[in-house]
């Protein structure tokens, strides 16, 4: 018995044995497989590329996939496993991701994988298939971008399109190009463009290549045959927010791209593409937002009217038109030397000269000091508190009506009114009429002007007849006559119902005053220094000539009131007000 016993305890002890032994076996065997998974997955999150692809069944493969991959995508990722688990051909795992892509790693994709491993003397090796990485990387190699909506449009006031995203084709020249060849192909579509400007733009580059000219869809397709076989002459084609109508161009215009542009950005997703043989796909990131059309309130035929007024003006000239019963802005045209200055006729400040006694007489009017009726003397020219004031050419019309006086725009009388003012009389009178109120309006910057307060009689001498200290930009100057047609401010508005804000609430301008006002400059156009405009109904106006420097150079100015739009025509070094006033005939006498 005791001899069975023995037998019958060897036999369970080895039959123990073997059960252990198969246990551990299988314990190593799991464990291994962890730890090469877990090697794996820490290698990826530190773009160990050697490491992550020395890991698997095909290092070679896996190293150029890997390599590209961070070089495309980065290095802000987490890969961690779970899931791991051996069966009878090998081991499978899930590998979790997360990607930090995009600025600041503000883009998240996060995923999950599954993989496989198997066994080859003793180690074990992750089966080398791109998809276990990332899905898409089977097709291609990933890359990261911004996914925008499809793109709005900017429409004008009557909802016809007016800038729209476009292909345009970029000529670009490399060092070694025929430039006479490149000049004579391009003469068509860009004559401006010639052998010795590319010459030119290629020294500055310093043997970069350069982009002669962006062409249009329409212009390119006319000199494509002959830029097509050049040598050192590519095409590249970008998208671009362009005008519909290529003659067209305005300030406004760039505040608008910008505020398209945001809207863009504001909308726009992300994508994670893998690059295949026929093309892109997406693999990741989300859809973007549907953005709207841009409603503007531009008048097409109004702008072509005051782009067509400037044409003949070679120095600096702006118009800015406003609708005065809802601030819209209706146009804003420069000429090509405004235009080569900035946007002058939004933010350039400049004396408004005799155009300001619009607020000189509403002040005085305000302050009881005079009606439209009073007499006030017109002399020649007048010593003012110090400040030698004459008239053009020192006329002198001697003992006349204030509208008289206003509408002959005579100097001497709005000095000796200015100087009986409060300090900040003018300075007040002008904000009742926006200027000197700054507006934040979507699409638009815009400054109006300043009006300081005149400490000294001298000084409200001066700023009585636009001069001194005050300065207006064609836009304030047009707000100025917008209220006085409304009798109040209207906030301007470029982009429909989205009305700017001021930086301060214009105060209100009495009742009477603006019509009192608006009288006079109704004189103006049929008796005073506008007559040229006469025959145009109901017109009301005021001109302005501003000296600068010295008595030797004068801007010009003049501002209009013709039923619900309001304007005003600037033109630098004009001499006087009558280009300024002959430019305002064009516009108004065109059709639009």
């Amino acid at each position: 018995m005791a001899e069975f016993s023995r037998r019958a305890f060897t036999g369970v002890c080895a039959a123990a044995m073997l059960v252990t032994a198969t246990a551990c076996s299988g314990s190593d065997s799991t464990s291994g497989l962890s730890k090469t998974v877990d090697s794996f997955a820490d290698a990826l999150t530190r773009d160990d590329v050697p490491a992550a692809a020395n890991a698997t069944s095909d290092p070679a493969t896996a190293s150029t996939t890997l390599g590209t991959l961070y070089d495309n995508l980065g290095k802000q990722v987490r890969f961690t496993a779970s899931k791991v688990e051996k069966n009878d051909s090998g081991g499978t795992f899930t590998l979790n991701a997360t990607w930090k892509l995009g600025k600041d790693g503000k883009d998240e994709w996060t995923y999950a994988t599954t993989g496989r491993a198997s066994r080859s003397g003793g180690d074990w090796k992750i089966q080398w298939d791109p998809t276990t990485i990332a899905p898409g990387l089977n097709i291609g190699p990933l890359s990261y971008g911004v996914a925008y909506p499809q793109p709005a449009k900017i429409l004008d006031s009557a909802g016809g399109d007016l800038l729209t995203q476009q292909v345009v084709t970029l000529v670009n020249v490399a060092p070694g190009a025929d430039l006479a060849a490149v000049a004579a192909a391009l003469r068509p579509v860009a004559p401006d463009v010639t052998a010795e400007s590319l010459q030119s733009d290629l020294a500055a580059a310093q043997g970069k290549p350069i982009t002669a000219v962006t062409l249009r869809d329409s212009d390119y397709a006319t000199v494509q045959s002959a830029l097509t076989n050049l040598a050192n002459v590519t095409l590249s084609q970008q998208t671009r927010l362009l005008t519909v109508d290529k003659s067209l161009s305005s300030p406004t215009f760039s505040g608008l791209s910008d505020l398209w542009q945001q809207q863009a950005d504001a909308g726009a997703g992300w994508a994670v593409r893998a690059q295949g043989g026929d093309g892109t796909q997406r693999v990741g990131g989300p859809d973007p937002k549907p953005v709207t059309d841009i409603h503007t309130t531009l008048d097409i035929g109004l702008q072509r009217a005051a782009e067509a007024a400037l044409t003949p003006i070679t120095t600096p000239a702006a118009i800015v038109a406003l609708q005065p019963s809802t601030g819209n802005v209706l146009a804003m045209a420069q000429n090509a030397a405004g235009d080569a200055q900035g946007p002058i006729g939004l933010t350039g400040l400049y004396p408004p000269g005799s155009t300001f006694k619009t607020v000189t007489v509403s002040a005085a009017m305000q302050e009881g000091e005079v009606t439209p009726d009073s007499m006030v003397a017109c002399p020649g020219k007048e010593n003012i508190e110090g400040r030698e004031i004459p008239n053009d050419n020192n006329f002198d019309l001697g003992q006349v009506p204030l509208h008289t006086a206003f509408a002959k725009s005579c100097n001497t009388t709005m000095g000796r009114l200015a100087v009986q003012l409060a300090p900040d009389g003018l300075t007040n009178a002008a904000a009742q009429l926006g200027l000197g109120i700054d507006y934040v309006t979507p699409g638009l910057t815009t400054v109006t002007g300043k009006v300081p307060t005149a400490d000294t009689p001298a000084l409200r001498v001066e700023e009585g007849i636009g001069q001194g200290k005050v300065t207006a930009s064609p836009f304030g100057m047009a707000l100025v006559a917008a209220a006085l047609a409304q009798g109040s401010v209207q906030p301007p508005t470029l982009v429909q119902g989205q009305p700017g804000k001021p930086d301060k609430q214009p105060p209100a301008l009495p009742a009477g005053i603006a019509d009192q006002v608006k009288s006079m400059m109704r004189e103006t156009i049929t008796g005073g220094t506008a007559t040229a405009l006469r025959d145009i109904p109901g017109l009301l106006g005021k001109t302005g000539t501003a000296e600068y420097i010295d008595d030797k150079h004068a801007h010009g100015w003049f501002v209009g009131i013709d039923g619900d739009l309001a304007f005003a025509v600037f033109i630098s070094d004009a001499g006087s007000s009558e280009p300024a006033v002959q430019a305002a005939g064009r516009m108004l006498r065109a059709p639009h």
